[in-house]
C-alpha cells in the first residue's frame, strides 16, 4: 500500500504531472491529513541519502517517520540536514545522524511543509520563523518534496490572507517594515512585526519574535494579488535590512496534498 492507512489506496494517474490516490470513507482531522502526506513523502527517501529535514507541524511527521524506518532497519545510512534548531533537537532525540551544508553542499531530497501553494507550485513558507535556513537547505536539493493538507492551496500567493513573512535585521526594524509596506501599497499591504505573543497564539503584547539567526520577522498581509512574483522577490531583496523572504519560487519539484477526497501528487513540469 502507498500509505499506512487502509482507506488510502493508489488507483489512477490523471496525467504525468499529477497522481491521485483513492478517497477516504472517513473524515480525517487536519493533523491526520498532514501525517498521511508526510508518510507518502518519506516513501521517496532511500538508504544512503542526504535528507533536508523541514520545520513545522507537517514536517515533524516526516522526521518521525524517517526515524521510525531507521530504527526498523528499512532505511540505512541516512544523513539529515535540519532547517531549524527545533528540528535539530527533534532529530537528535530520535537518533537521526545529522550534518550541515558545509559538509554536504548538495542534498538528495528535502521534505517540508508550506503555508501556501499556488497553481504553479510556488510557495509561501516561514510562518514558523525558519524561512532563511529552509531556503538555504531546500535550495540545494535535487528533489524538494512539499507536504500539505488541502487548506494550503491558494489561487495566488498571499491569497489565504495570512502572513507572508520577511526576515529582517533588528536594527531600525520600523524603518524596514515601513518600506516593505510601501513597496506593496498597491496590493493593500499591511506590515506587522511578529511578536512572541503572535508567534505563540497569545492574545496580548509580547516581545519581538527572534529567529534562530537572531533576526526579526515582519509579516506582510495582502488584500490583493501582488502580481509578478519574481519582480516582487527582487524588490524585497533589494531593500537594505532585509535578510530573506518567505516566497519559495520555482523550487518545489513535488507537492503532496492530503484532503478528504484522497491524496494528490503534483509534480513540477520540466520545461526542458
Amino acid at each position: 500500500m502507498a500509505i499506512p492507512y487502509p482507506h488510502f489506496n493508489p488507483v489512477t494517474s490523471e496525467k504525468p504531472a499529477m497522481e491521485v490516490l483513492s478517497p477516504s470513507p472517513v473524515v480525517l482531522t487536519q493533523d491526520e491529513l498532514k501525517r498521511i502526506a508526510a508518510y507518502k513523502a518519506v516513501e521517496m527517501v532511500e538508504s544512503g541519502m542526504v535528507v533536508g529535514l523541514g520545520t513545522g507541524s507537517t514536517a515533524k511527521h516526516a522526521v518521525d517517520r524517517i526515524a521510525e524506518l531507521l530504527h526498523k532497519g528499512k532505511l540505512k545510512k541516512i544523513i539529515g540536514i535540519p532547517t531549524s534548531t527545533k528540528t535539530h533537537e527533534q532529530a537528535l532525540s530520535l537518533g537521526i545522524p545529522l550534518s550541515d551544508l558545509d559538509s554536504h553542499p548538495v542534498l538528495d531530497i528535502a521534505i517540508d511543509g508550506a503555508d501556501e501553494v499556488d497553481p504553479n507550485l510556488n510557495l509561501v513558507k516561514g510562518r514558523g520563523g525558519s524561512l532563511l535556513r529552509e531556503k538555504m537547505v531546500e535550495g540545494v536539493c535535487k528533489k524538494f518534496v512539499v507536504i500539505v493538507d488541502e487548506s494550503k492551496l491558494v489561487k495566488y500567493i498571499g491569497g489565504s490572507g495570512l502572513a507572508m513573512p520577511v526576515e529582517i535585521v533588528p536594527f531600525c526594524w520600523k524603518f524596514t517594515a515601513k518600506r516593505l509596506q510601501e513597496l506593496f501599497e498597491y496590493a493593500g499591504c499591511v506590515a506587522k512585526l511578529r511578536t512572541f505573543a503572535s508567534a505563540n497564539e497569545m492574545e496580548n503584547g509580547g516581545l519581538p519574535s527572534v529567529t534562530d539567526n537572531g533576526n526579526y520577522v515582519v509579516d506582510l498581509y495582502f488584500t490583493r494579488d501582488i502580481g509578478d512574483l519574481k519582480a516582487a522577490s527582487d524588490a524585497i531583496l533589494r531593500l537594505a535590512g532585509v535578510v530573506e523572504h518567505g516566497m519559495f519560487l520555482d523550487m518545489a519539484t513535488t507537492v503532496i496534498v492530503a484532503g478528504d477526497r484522497g491524496v494528490t501528487i503534483k509534480n513540477k513540469i520540466s520545461n526542458v
